[in-house]
Formats: C-alpha cells, sequence, structure tokens
C-alpha cells in the first residue's frame, strides 16, 4: 500500500496540477514529433529514390539547416506581432504545406529551395510554442512543463524511427504525405483546444517604441546566456557527428553506433521524470550549470578507452546531463523575457541550436581528421565545465533581475493614474 501511495505521490507531483491548455500543447508536440519520418530519411530519398549524387543530397540537408538558421528570429518576431498561438498554427500549416512540395521536387534548385522552406517553416513553430507554454503555465511550474514537452518530442522521435519502415510499404510519397498530415493535425488540436490569448497590438506597440529584437540583443545577461547555451549544445550536437566518426574509426558499425545511441531514448523515457522531480529541489541555474558539466564529463568518458562498453556509458552519462539541461533552459528563457518580448527571446536562444548544429558537424570532423577524437573530447570537458562556471554567475544576475522586478510590482501597482 505504502509503495503504491508513494507512486501516485509521484505522478501527482510529475503531472498534477498543470492546465489543459498545456496538456493539449503536450498532445499536439507528441503527434507530430511522432510523425516526422522524412528528415531522417532525406539523404536516403535524395541518392536512393532520386537517384541523385551525395553532394546534392548533402546540399539540401543543409539548406534545410540554413532555414531553420533563419528562422529562429524570423518566428520569434511573428510570435510577438501576431500572437504565439496563431503563429504557431500558421507555421504547422506551412510546414505540412512545403513537405509536400518538397515530395514532388525533382530537379536540384527545387530540391534546394523546398528544403530551406521545410527547415524555416518547421522551425518558426519552436520560439512560438515555448513562449505559449509560458503564456499557459505559472513561473513555479515552466521548469516542469518543459520537461515533459521535451520527454514529449523523445517518445514522439523513438516512435518516428521505429516507424520509418514503413518506406518499404508506402513508398516515400506516401511518407511526406504522412509525414505533413501529422503536422496538420498537430495544427487542428492547438487550433482548436488550445485557447492562447491574443497579444498581437500590445506587441506591435512595444515594437514601435523600440521594444523588438534591438532589446533582446541588449540584454547582456540573455545574450551571454545563449552564448553559454551555443557551447553546450555543441557538445551535445557531437552525438550526430564526431561519435558517429569516431566509432567508425574505431571500427564499429552504424548498426553499432545505432545501438549505442539509442540508449540516448531510452535512458531519457526512464530517468526524465524521476529526475524532474529531483530537480525541482534545486534553484534553476544550478540545475543548468551542474547538467552542462555532466554533458562536458560524459563525453570526456570517451578518453577511457576504446570499447562498445565505454561508448554506452559515455551516452549514458551526457544524457542525463541533458535531462537537466534542455528543458531547464527553455524555462529560464522565459524568467528572463518580458511577456511582449518572449518570442523574440525563444526566437534568439534557437539560433544556440541551429548554430551548433551547423558548426558541431565541421568542428568534429575537422579536430578527428587532424588530431584525432581525444583531442576533442577533451575540449568537449572544457567546454561543459566553462559553460557551467558562466552559467552559475548569469544565474546570480538572472536572481537579482528577478528579485529587482518583483520589488518595483508593488510601486508600479500603487502608483496614481
Amino acid at each position: 500500500m505504502r509503495a503504491v501511495a508513494r507512486a501516485r505521490s509521484a505522478a501527482a507531483a510529475t503531472f498534477g496540477g498543470l492546465p489543459g491548455d498545456f496538456w493539449w500543447l503536450w498532445t499536439a508536440q507528441l503527434v507530430n514529433r511522432a510523425g516526422g519520418f522524412v528528415m531522417p530519411l532525406l539523404a536516403y530519398y535524395v541518392t536512393g529514390e532520386l537517384h541523385r549524387g551525395t553532394v546534392l543530397a548533402g546540399a539540401v540537408v543543409s539548406a534545410i539547416g540554413i532555414g531553420s538558421l533563419v528562422s529562429g528570429p524570423f518566428g520569434g518576431v511573428l510570435a510577438d506581432r501576431l500572437g504565439h498561438k496563431p503563429t504557431l498554427v500558421g507555421a504547422q500549416v506551412a510546414t505540412a504545406t512545403c513537405m509536400v512540395a518538397l515530395a514532388y521536387g525533382r530537379s536540384p534548385w527545387a530540391l534546394l529551395l523546398g528544403g530551406f522552406a521545410v527547415g524555416l517553416a518547421n522551425n518558426a513553430t519552436r520560439p512560438a510554442n515555448n513562449a505559449l507554454i509560458a503564456e499557459v503555465i505559472p513561473e513555479p511550474d515552466r521548469a516542469r512543463a518543459y520537461s515533459l514537452n521535451f520527454w514529449a518530442i523523445n517518445i514522439g522521435y523513438s516512435v518516428a524511427m521505429f516507424s520509418v519502415g514503413l518506406v518499404t510499404l508506402t513508398g516515400y510519397t506516401a511518407l511526406f504525405w504522412l509525414d505533413a498530415g501529422t503536422t496538420v493535425l498537430s495544427a487542428v488540436l492547438i487550433a482548436t483546444r488550445v485557447a492562447g490569448p491574443q497579444r498581437a497590438a500590445a506587441a506591435a506597440d512595444e515594437a514601435a517604441a523600440g521594444q523588438g529584437m534591438g532589446a533582446v540583443l541588449r540584454d547582456r545577461t540573455f545574450v551571454a546566456f545563449v552564448v553559454a547555451g551555443f557551447l553546450v549544445l555543441t557538445i551535445l550536437a557531437q552525438a550526430d557527428s564526431g561519435l558517429p566518426i569516431s566509432m567508425g574509426v574505431d571500427g564499429f558499425s552504424p548498426s553499432a553506433f545505432g545501438r549505442v545511441v539509442a540508449l540516448n531514448g531510452i535512458v531519457v523515457a526512464l530517468a526524465q521524470l524521476p529526475l524532474t522531480r529531483l530537480y525541482r529541489k534545486f534553484p534553476e541555474s544550478r540545475v543548468l550549470a551542474a547538467s552542462s558539466a555532466v554533458i562536458g564529463i560524459g563525453y570526456a568518458v570517451l578518453l577511457l578507452g576504446h570499447s562498445a562498453g565505454v561508448y554506452a556509458l559515455s551516452v549514458v552519462v551526457w544524457t542525463l546531463g541533458e535531462i537537466g539541461n534542455t528543458p531547464t533552459g527553455f524555462a529560464l528563457v522565459a524568467r528572463l523575457s518580458p511577456d511582449h518580448l518572449r518570442g523574440r527571446y525563444q526566437g534568439l536562444y534557437q539560433v544556440a541550436w541551429t548554430g551548433s548544429a551547423v558548426l558541431a558537424p565541421l568542428l568534429g570532423g575537422s579536430v578527428i581528421h587532424a588530431w584525432g577524437a581525444a583531442p576533442l573530447w577533451t575540449g568537449c570537458l572544457v567546454a561543459g565545465l566553462v559553460a557551467g562556471a558562466a552559467q552559475l554567475r548569469i544565474g546570480t544576475a538572472l536572481d537579482r533581475r528577478v528579485a529587482a522586478s518583483a520589488a518595483a510590482q508593488p510601486e508600479s501597482a500603487s502608483a496614481p493614474v
């Protein structure tokens, strides 16, 4: 009976007290990610189905990356001007449209432009989605909400990866349509079930008064936060670049790499929720700093040897850091950002994600080619520790700012009108 009571208490602490709007956003996120079949298979599609060269395949993937890099600030500005919910729904419909168009592109230019459009539209949803979560969730529960959102992303991604075998039954064109269909379903759920507030007029007034993206860039605390986050995310992105290259050099097959990296999803699925309850006992800035250090240490584990067991241990360690780092980062962005600039703040933070995804493959491949893997893993350790130390300092500045804001509110409320 005590075990049952503890389980109920843990479930209530994890899932309880969050509004229905959040759970519809969570469901829409899960549906959208579970239908994300195309992106992981795009290079195979270009080379295998369209019989094009690997250079074009790489260029199409890069075009998606360029679109993603632009989409952070672009999507953030739209979210603040048009409203977070309309931007999210509109960007998802645009993503579905671009995805279907890409399915029928055949010339190199059509594929490149289609890839850029998909990257731009798909990633424009993220600032709006993260800002909308902050709108519907009170500040004390935001870290938990972003953690649950991260959990949905990973569950959905795992479902999508297990489902990619559908291509052998349906063909690639049908897979593009299925991907687009789940994106539209996600948009419909948000449009009909989430009662997001409309704040476009207020946002436009603030922007006209000089409170646009320039105000975000002048926020030195936040810019430092983005730079520190960029360091950590560049380390994490080695899972898609430095790690497979290193395992290949050590003689492991692609299937062995897949089995090792699959531990990331397994650990997230099993450990995300209990660790979220644990992390709530500590200040967010300390959780972020400690998790950044753990991510660096996780990659430094690879300095211990070249066996499959060492690679597996590394993935487990840095995944534990990722669990604390990713949702906490989004929660801190929500705390740092004024309401009328929340989309822009989330959009600039997304640049750290997309920028690291562009830099990490170049960095990882170049370092391993020139000096071997050991300097790369040492660099990951140093970067993780430096980022963690910076995040501790930023957390102190953030706490002072939040305290000053809270102290100013009563004065504003009592001021004569």
